[in-house]
């Protein structure tokens, strides 16, 4: 079966803007443009549009998902099946959110008391089952199963005291580096100090006894060559991944 435009936007809930900039950017191409003018699309962008809306419900850039559908090595049916193992992943985490929060309510209504520990576990392993769909493959391949293990389960353990330290850190890293940045100088006094600051807060994830410079120094290299940690640090300062690498660098003695 063929479609216009106007007829698969209806069909697919998308915006005619939306199909005419796929189609500018390359990503969805119409079949053919009929005798009046109008694009027609056919069974196979109807299933590529497809595609394309499972990778942008999973939070996919149009940028990452161009350069996915278009490699030669590019499989649908793969790809589906990692689809369907993000969403399960997605609604073990929703599971887990809304157990949390039925079990906060029927506390609040008079039931069993919870726990300081029970009223955040929920959200730690949503946090953290986010991490590993993200960032599990990678770190297991560079740290080892074993190490990775150990850091998940001192992030579960932690208090809400450690977790608000952890917080503080978080801030007054960024603020130390973006400060540095400024002036340019990765060994100054400020760049330095926000590497140490750095170094206290995986310290608080990483496994008792496991920090050395050399493996604080690999992440900071793994930051620079993994763009969703390039996109996270350089999204409000471009170049301050880099930057940071080169601060860690110094700082680790490399």
């Amino acid at each position: 079966m063929e479609y216009t435009i106007q007829k698969l936007c209806q069909l697919a809930g998308v915006s005619s803007r939306t199909l005419r900039y796929y189609d500018e950017i390359g990503l969805l191409k119409p079949a053919r443009i009929n005798s009046s003018g109008y694009r027609i699309y056919g069974a196979a962008e109807v299933d590529r549009l497809q595609q394309i809306l499972f990778f942008r419900a999973l939070d996919f850039s149009l940028e990452s998902i161009l350069a996915l559908m278009n490699a030669p090595s590019f499989d649908r049916h793969r790809a589906l099946e990692n689809h369907l193992s993000q969403l399960e992943d997605k609604r073990k985490q929703l599971d887990q959110l809304i157990q949390t929060v039925n079990n906060t309510i029927r506390s609040i209504e008079g039931g069993t008391p919870m726990s300081d520990k029970e009223k955040f576990e929920g959200l730690k392993k949503q946090q953290l089952e986010t991490h590993e769909a993200k960032y599990g493959k990678e770190i297991r391949e560079k740290y080892g199963k074993e190490a990775v293990e150990a850091s998940n389960q001192k992030f579960m353990n932690m208090t809400q005291e450690e977790a608000d330290e952890v917080a503080v850190l978080s801030e007054r890293f960024m603020a130390s580096i973006k400060m540095a940045f400024e002036t340019g100088d990765p060994a100054s006094e400020t760049a330095q100090e926000a590497a140490d600051l750095h170094r206290q807060w995986l310290c608080h994830f990483w496994p008792d006894g496991s920090y050395s410079k050399e493996a604080h120094y690999g992440l900071a290299q793994m930051y620079v060559e993994d763009s969703r940690f390039t996109e996270y640090y350089d999204r409000e300062t471009p170049g301050l991944t880099a930057f940071l690498k080169e601060v860690i660098r110094i700082y680790s003695g490399h």
